[in-house]
């Protein structure tokens, strides 16, 4: 396939195999999944011989492919594609029409996987509401199609992977009696991010980190994603879940175990997630009492973003007018080990604030005696900035002189960007998507994972359920309140992503 731009791409080729996509009408199938599928299949890392079904139902193949079609053009503007380039790329398309919960639809899906050189490996995508995960994987496994005689079957699920501790162990079990733990695959986008990844490699590739890693250097860690937008399309999730669940529970969490595992033994799947879990047993539970001292919880008001004026939270359609779901939330944890005691890592995240951007900032303990306090111009606080996004790279935040005859000191920045000289970084559903057909579950959340990291924050859901108000921001400023009382004994303050 030659249409388009072609990207070098470096990685293990898949298989050819049978890429069955639930909710193939879906916005995340337009948005996210055949753009990088086309991507994927340009630069080499998708076997030309892959299939992809759709199963879906109320649409002609005809409609969904038009669909589709205008989604690479609207979402993926990079990946042009004329009509006779399309109709190339969708003879590789099979439509499987019928309800998710009818027999006669795994039957039809049956009959569409094709043995692809000698295996019928398939991959089932589930871009479906999670409240249907279940019931494919019943189907699944009532028609054989979880079997792993002829070749490999994976199914991936988008979080959220419950919506609490009870009903994630429940989602797990219910996964489990259906399918092996190893195949499944709980799909993390954040987690697919080059830059999140590249996270390992600066950390235990570089010698230089390893000694400064610790609790005798480090103050504390911000981990944040603040974004301008406001919730979109999304009130129906969003009144039900809020900014802790939708962000920090699954995400950042996931990023913070990255920042304080151990090094592994090896770099695989076990050996990785075995080092992310340590962590998160490891963080101290809060106690109830403790909720509001290590908590912030807040809701946009209207207000500007972008020179727009942009409306409250409550007055958005489908929200209700007495609404007290947090649209920001910030956790205060402390992880309980050797490594780590005494240093407080402060997860945050909100939406309607004044610029998209997810950063991890290590923010470094004063010099013991600094000779230059008394000046007019105190030194900073060390800072190493890892930006995920946008402009992803590297940022060390120094002190040095200012010219002229004075010792007053100024701020340097040295910055090193992840990507230069316009290489291309991938989508986080390329990479994710390639590791599902390799076999590859790093990046991966396993069961215990997801329960422990629900464990964590159930003490802030149980004591956060009964609010009756919440306190508001002005949409657009980083005038949160509490922020800085959360902060509190910490070097530098927060930092607010410039």
């Amino acid at each position: 396939m030659q249409e388009g731009k072609v990207t070098q791409c470096i990685g293990e080729p898949t298989e050819p195999t049978n890429i069955v996509i639930f909710g193939a009408g879906g916005d995340l199938t337009k948005r996210k999944l055949i753009p990088a599928l086309v991507k994927m299949l340009r630069c080499g890392l998708l076997h030309t011989d892959c299939k992809i079904i759709g199963v879906l139902k109320g649409r002609t193949r005809e409609v969904w492919l038009e669909a589709l079609h205008q989604g690479i053009n609207q979402y993926a503007p990079e990946l042009p594609m004329d009509a006779q380039q399309w109709q190339e790329f969708t003879t590789r398309f099979k439509m499987v029409s019928g309800d998710l919960e009818s027999d006669q639809t795994y039957l039809d899906l049956s009959e569409a996987l094709e043995s692809l050189e000698g295996r019928t490996n398939a991959m089932f995508y589930c871009a479906i509401p999670p409240n249907w995960y279940t019931t494919v994987a019943a189907g699944l496994h009532k028609q054989g199609l979880a079997l792993e005689t002829e070749g490999f079957r994976r199914v991936v699920i988008e979080k959220p992977f419950g919506m609490d501790l009870e009903t994630a162990r429940q989602l797990n079990h219910d996964l489990q009696e259906l399918l092996n733990e190893s195949q499944i695959y709980r799909i993390d986008h954040y987690l697919g991010k080059e830059s999140v990844q590249n996270l390992l490699v600066y950390r235990f590739a570089n010698s230089i980190l390893e000694p400064l890693w610790n609790r005798n250097f480090i103050d504390h860690i911000q981990i944040s994603a603040a974004e301008s937008i406001g919730i979109e399309y999304r009130a129906n999730y969003y009144e039900k879940s809020g900014a802790l669940r939708d962000m920090i529970q699954s995400h950042l969490m996931q990023v913070m175990t990255l920042v304080a595992m151990e090094p592994p033994v090896e770099f695989t799947a076990d050996a990785v997630r075995d080092e992310k879990i340590k962590v998160l047993r490891a963080v101290r539970q809060i106690e109830t009492s403790s909720v509001p001292h290590q908590t912030v919880a807040a809701q946009y008001g209207s207000g500007t973003v972008n020179d727009e004026k942009t409306k409250a939270y409550v007055a958005e359609d489908g929200v209700s007018p007495d609404s007290v779901s947090e649209t920001f939330a910030a956790v205060r944890l402390h992880i309980d080990n050797w490594r780590w005691q005494g240093v407080p890592f402060i997860l945050w995240t909100g939406k309607r604030l004044p610029k998209r951007v997810s950063e991890i900032v290590i923010r470094f303990r004063k010099p013991p005696f600094n000779l230059f306090d008394t000046h007019a111009n105190p030194p900073i606080a060390n800072s190493l900035v890892f930006r995920l996004h946008p402009d992803e790279g590297i940022f060390l935040r120094m002190n040095a002189k200012m010219p002229g005859l004075t010792t007053d000191t100024k701020r340097m920045v040295m910055r090193a960007p992840y990507s230069e000289d316009g290489a291309d970084v991938s989508d986080a559903y390329e990479v994710l998507l390639h590791d599902v057909l390799t076999g590859d579950a790093t990046l991966f959340s396993r069961a215990d994972e997801v329960e422990k990291s629900w464990s964590i924050i159930e003490p802030i859901l149980n004591a956060w359920k009964d609010r009756i108000s919440v306190v508001r921001y002005r949409a657009g400023t980083w005038d949160i309140p509490e922020m800085d009382a959360l902060f509190e004994n910490c070097v530098g303050g927060w930092h607010k992503p410039s």
